[in-house]
């Protein structure tokens, strides 16, 4: 049987302007937890820093480039990055389960001959039993490459692009391994993404055959760079790409979308409306800067492939790149250094996005699943918004809060705490002027990742059908 909260939400909404929550709704929902805190204190640049330079030294991580050695090479590469895993496995008690995913791919436009493509996977399973089989990915490409780009054997040092991204994956497997989460994390180093996203792509059509239950994926790509090519230095924000609408909606999803809204409220644009909150939160000192794209402009990463298999996914980069960086062969002209090398690598500010990374990661990892069945309970005109969901299951669940924000605002503006409910009414906030979510929270204060209202899916035919009221088919 349905509850239905009308508890008066005029205590939390007069008008828009709401009034601030309880004291004791507060202090569950505005909570530090303290092992986010601690993990994120663990967070070394100096680790970074080591790993980067590491990374460095194997002189090129070409997908294409040797194997048989232990010092140059990407399968040196690789080979290291698994033993840095497994001795992070040791320091778990051996709960990270780290493996090579390997695939063969080629010959393509970028991969002239059929070349073995290996992913180090390194796997943290969950501890409760409602939420082991949820998984969220944190992810960075090793791979590297310089022009000539098909040369498996030019200088590619990969120093921001994209050892930083791998220095931050490998700096959370290091630290979060050494902790207890709800739901399951994933730390992947991908291989390939170079010459087309090929290892993330194995990776995610995997995760969809054997019908992974992916929260979400973070992808971190040249984040390492403070002083962009524009003469710009911005150690303190870091950008998040998010996809607005996901590319695997169907047509009948897509036309209920148009006729209801949401064009700026798919999975993954709350993916990084979270990530900014919880960098908030937790990481003060840095700033999250949401970019409404799936990628920069005519450019993709790893993010991609999930995205391509219907899983909610981000990007994080600097905020100013550095051209002269990236794909370049070491080289000076004009007075112009080229080249991605460590020392145009700012270790302390990856250790930062690795703690924006982390912030959301363990959140999202210790909270209750995001609501599901979020719906509003009437298809018509209301002057209040009645929102409904499918109760969560977890044993730790304190109950849900409902986000509200005007519709041309990019992120959310306000919470309303709702008590453990399956439905409430936001009075005086029509769904007309007004965009909503739903989040579950858990005793210890862990919010979710926010659920958006999904839109009711009427046949074809009654779209297009409607019949004309009073005489007028113009009017509504």
């Amino acid at each position: 049987m349905r509850i239905v909260t009308i508890l008066l939400i005029s205590v939390f909404i007069a008008v828009f302007c709401l009034l601030p929550q309880s004291q004791a709704a507060a202090q569950i929902t505005n909570a530090r937890n303290p092992q986010v805190v601690k993990i994120l204190d663990e967070i070394s640049a100096t680790n970074i820093e080591a790993t980067i330079r590491k990374l460095v030294s194997f002189k090129t991580r070409q997908t294409m480039s040797r194997t048989d050695s232990d010092t140059e090479g990407i399968g040196a590469a690789r080979r290291w990055i698994k033993s840095e895993m497994e001795r992070y496995s040791k320091d778990s008690g051996g709960r990270l389960k780290v493996e090579f995913q390997s695939t063969m791919v080629g010959p393509t436009m970028r991969i002239p001959n059929p070349t073995e493509v290996v992913n180090v996977v390194a796997t943290l399973p969950g501890t409760q039993a409602e939420s082991k089989d949820r998984i969220y990915v944190v992810g960075g490409h090793y791979d590297s490459i310089a022009r000539p780009a098909n040369d498996p054997t030019i200088y590619a040092p990969g120093a921001n692009d994209d050892a930083s991204g791998t220095a931050v994956t490998m700096e959370l497997a290091r630290v979060m391994s050494k902790y207890e989460f709800d739901s399951t994390l994933v730390f992947v180093t991908y291989a390939a993404e170079e010459q087309g996203l090929n290892g993330s792509a194995a990776l995610a059509e995997k995760a969809k055959k054997e019908n992974w239950n992916v929260g979400a994926v973070f992808n971190n790509d040249i984040v390492g760079n403070t002083i962009g090519g524009n003469g710009v230095r911005d150690n303190s924000h870091v950008r998040v790409f998010s996809e607005g609408i996901p590319r695997t909606e169907t047509p009948q999803e897509a036309r209920a979308r148009q006729s209801n809204g949401g064009e700026n409220d798919g999975p993954s644009r709350q993916l990084a409306r979270y990530i900014k909150a919880m960098c908030e939160r937790y990481v003060p000192s840095m700033g999250v800067v949401m970019v409404f794209r799936a990628d920069r402009y005519g450019r993709g990463g790893d993010q991609n492939s999930w995205l391509a298999q219907g899983y909610p996914g981000v990007r994080f980069t600097e905020m100013n790149e550095d051209f002269t960086r990236q794909h370049q062969a070491v080289h000076e002209e004009n007075g112009i250094k080229y080249g991605d090398v460590p020392e145009m690598v700012d270790f302390a500010y990856v250790a930062q996005v690795a703690r924006v990374n982390g912030a959301a990661m363990a959140s999202a990892a210790l909270a209750p699943a995001s609501p599901a069945g979020v719906a509003f309970a009437a298809r018509g005109q209301e002057y209040d918004a009645e929102l409904t969901w499918t109760a969560n299951k977890e044993p730790d669940l304190a109950g849900y809060q409902v986000l509200v924000r005007t519709t041309t605002a990019p992120d959310w503006e306000r919470k309303v705490w709702v008590g453990n409910v399956t439905a409430a009414t936001m009075k005086g906030l029509s769904k007309d002027d007004y965009m909503f979510a739903v989040q579950a929270v858990d005793k210890d204060g862990n919010e979710s990742i926010a659920s958006f209202p999904k839109s009711p899916m009427r046949p074809p035919q009654q779209q297009q059908q409607r019949p004309p009221s009073n005489g007028n088919p113009n009017r509504p």
